[in-house]
């Protein structure tokens, strides 16, 4: 495991970044400080999005749990998907919807920027 170090996400954002300037959305901010620090916001629309690495956040297609440290591993991987369960029920009960993406997912960046063009065109914020 030591070839894992958490140091943020800033790949998994930089690559969003590049998808939705590339499919021209705009209104988005980041470093907001809502619950749960939201890597994304769009304020006009109330919209909180988060990019989930696949290791951290438990990816049932791609979390490979490491072999050694299993009694550490497991329940911190479980911590932080009922952490993410609760921040996003805490923006919700605020009036703010959550989109979740999942850093597997940047691949397909067509497809990332129509659920995030779906979300915003659902309540007339695309302009």
């Amino acid at each position: 495991m030591a070839t894992i170090r958490s140091k943020g996400n800033k790949d998994t954002e930089l690559k969003l970044v590049s998808i939705l300037r590339t499919h021209r959305i705009t209104g988005w901010r980041r470093h907001c400080r809502l619950p749960g620090k939201p890597d994304f916001v769009f304020r006009r629309g109330r919209v909180a999005v988060f990019v989930d690495g696949c290791f951290w956040h438990g990816c049932r297609w791609h979390c490979r749990m490491p072999k050694s440290r299993q009694s550490f591993w497991m329940p911190k991987i479980s911590r932080n998907r009922a952490r993410d369960r609760e921040v996003g029920r805490l923006l919700r009960e605020r009036g703010w919807r959550v989109l979740r993406i999942w850093e597997h997912s940047l691949r397909e960046p067509y497809r990332v920027a129509r659920r995030i063009e779906a979300m915003l065109a659902s309540f007339e914020i695309l302009g």
